[in-house]
């Protein structure tokens, strides 16, 4: 027989196990509620509703874009005022634009009913998160317009300090700059292509290559050629333009790949080289190809930039200008994968620092020329 004692502390001992079971069951109530509180506020149930694959794009938990109102943007822009226009670009006016938190911001706007496809694909860009990619902040459609919020780069296109002679710059553009410059942009392009599924740029070129504060490269306008067809209802062939950065074979067969933006990173790796424009003062003219131009120009002094002087290495430039001319092959499949372009020019800017640390800057003494690639 159990004594009284006993039972009273049977019962007991079942009263704190069922206080504790208690307890933890509310507590465990009170997350759920707390998790889906902030899922609700975040305008989904999945915090990963917009993340891409394992290669790229956004990390888990990702609100995606914010939606912005018309009277917020025009606050930050002054109503749009000419003093914040600062430039005309693909998807329209960019106006230079500060939000109520402090924010600077570049609001890209243009005339556009509202449209569904318009908030998804602003959805899918603005989950990507990468150091070398413009960061797509939200959009807004209201009043007839469609508007993109992205983030402000104070230091604006690398074509501004390399060869706009309408905009001044105090940057000189030395040889390993322009380097860490070109391995920035092909590290954002490299993380478009691997995304799943992969975004082509369709529209990379110098004026696209954007720096900060620090002078790190970031490539804009990811995915905006891709939205404009989308919302224009227009064909590949109705889209392209006579540019100097598209691919001929694009031209040819209407078919935009990864290729496509190789070639054009080949002709922005160009213009680092040759701190010149290529439309205007390099290929104007000419019958051939580009890379048969450049191949044409090894032995000239038209083809390096003199204001380089004497401070990059033979074995530097030499190696740039042929992964220059790998990206400017005429045939897609002879043309190197973004993601081994940017280990390239990694590699050539080790060597290039490590040769210059152990000879100072300036002490391989180049002759623009024929002395340079003659060997």
């Amino acid at each position: 027989m159990w004594s009284v004692a006993t039972i009273i502390g049977g019962v007991i001992g079942f009263l704190v196990l069922l206080g504790i079971l208690i307890v933890l069951l509310w507590r465990r109530f009170l997350e759920w509620k707390s998790l889906k509180n902030k899922n609700s506020d975040s305008g989904s149930s999945n915090p990963s509703t917009f993340a891409f694959g394992s290669n790229g794009g956004a990390p888990s938990g990702q609100k995606g874009a914010r939606q912005f109102t018309i009277e917020e943007l025009e606050q930050a822009t002054k109503n749009f005022n000419e003093s914040n226009l600062v430039g005309i670009g693909s998807f329209g006016s960019v106006y230079k634009g500060l939000l109520h938190d402090g924010t600077v911001v570049a609001i890209k706007r243009r005339q556009g009913a509202p449209r569904h496809e318009f908030v998804d694909e602003v959805k899918r860009l603005s989950a990507i998160c990468h150091r070398n990619i413009v960061t797509l902040i939200g959009y807004c459609q209201e009043n007839g317009l469609q508007i993109l919020v992205y983030e402000y780069l104070p230091n604006g296109s690398i074509s501004s300090h390399l060869y706009d002679s309408g905009q001044s710059s105090n940057t000189k553009l030395e040889f390993k700059q322009r380097l860490s410059v070109a391995i920035g942009a092909a590290k954002g392009l490299s993380c478009l292509h691997g995304l799943t599924p992969p975004i082509v740029h369709n529209g990379f070129k110098t004026s696209n290559v954007l720096v900060d504060e620090n002078f790190i490269a970031k490539v804009a306008d990811a995915g905006i050629m891709n939205l404009l067809q989308r919302m224009e209802g227009c064909s590949l062939s109705q889209a392209l333009t006579v540019s100097p950065f598209q691919d001929p074979e694009v031209g040819e067969l209407r078919i935009v790949s990864a290729t496509s933006d190789i070639y054009s990173f080949g002709v922005f790796l160009l213009e680092l080289i040759s701190g010149k424009e290529t439309a205007r003062q390099i290929f104007t003219g000419s019958n051939g190809s580009l890379a048969q131009w450049v191949e044409s120009h090894l032995d000239s002094n038209e083809l390096i930039d003199q204001r380089l002087g004497t401070n990059f290495t033979s074995e530097g430039m030499k190696e740039l200008v042929a992964l220059t001319l790998r990206c400017l092959t005429s045939s897609a499949g002879g043309r190197p994968e973004m993601a081994t372009v940017a280990r390239e020019l990694d590699r050539v800017l080790e060597t290039e620092m490590s040769l210059t640390t152990v000879m100072g800057d300036g002490t391989t003494l180049v002759t623009l020329g024929s002395q340079l690639f003659s060997s």
